[in-house]
């Protein structure tokens, strides 16, 4: 077992599923503490019942990471529970693809709230822990879309993980010695992101073309461990991972 991953407290966000989902189980092998965020409490208690099942150390608490609050309390619990964070993997996110002409205003702001401001709250509300403790790590996942803009359709989305990208970018600059920062970009993986649009032709064509070419959701977590496991002097800053059948 990898002593760079055995014992690090791991807080995660959007852990109900999918990349979130499979980090956390793939870490709690590896002998991670997680802390697990995420809106369905429901599918959290699962999760953390099959970690412990397995011989893992896990918690969970419902976290909506549009609210600043719950993002303090999220990394308040891990600190309760663990006494310290070691890690934490902002990667609650929502793709939701339709052309601008569409104005879905309601779908711009909440991609805003939870792309962008929730990367954000996880940084505002970890940063003064890892400053006290002099070290941590951030682990933002960002997307092949905040490498090259996905239109039409992606305009949006596409900005929030640009953003993403300069975020972190800065607080690789900004954190301090000791703080160490990672942007993972996926391409088409399988997770409930294909479900997050509305607009009816845009939700089909990315359906169908995530069900031809995408890999599991493993794939990000085995990237994600690459970063945690290197030592405290390396700072795997940015990682881009997508299907060898995929162009974009």
């Amino acid at each position: 077992m990898n002593s760079n991953i055995a014992g690090k407290v791991v807080v995660i966000t959007g852990a109900s599923s999918g990349l979130g989902e499979a980090t956390a189980r793939h870490l709690a092998a590896r002998g991670a503490r997680l802390v697990l965020g995420a809106r369905r409490s429901g599918r959290l208690e699962e999760i953390v019942g099959a970690i412990r099942s397995a011989g893992g150390e896990a918690e969970y608490r419902a976290t909506d990471v549009s609210r600043y609050e719950d993002v303090q309390a999220l990394i308040a619990m891990a600190e309760r529970a663990y006494g310290r964070v070691d890690v934490v993997v902002n990667n609650a996110g929502l793709m939701a693809i339709s052309p601008l002409a569409e104005r879905q205003v309601e779908a711009w702001d909440r991609m805003i709230d939870i792309n962008i401001k929730g990367v954000l709250y996880g940084v505002a509300a970890a940063l003064p822990v890892f400053e006290k403790q002099g070290s941590g790590h951030f682990i933002n996942i960002a997307s092949i879309a905040g490498l090259k803009v996905f239109a039409p359709g992606g305009a949006v989305y596409s900005g929030t993980k640009f953003a993403v990208r300069a975020i972190s970018e800065g607080l690789r600059q900004e954190a301090g010695k000791g703080v160490r920062t990672t942007v993972i970009e996926p391409g088409a993986i399988e997770s409930e992101l294909v479900n997050g649009s509305t607009h009816e032709e845009s939700a089909r064509f990315i359906k169908d073309y995530y069900r031809d070419i995408q890999i599991p959701s493993d794939s990000v977590a085995r990237a994600i461990a690459y970063a945690i496991e290197q030592p405290a002097d390396v700072d795997v800053n940015e990682i881009v991972l997508r299907p060898t059948l995929q162009e974009f």
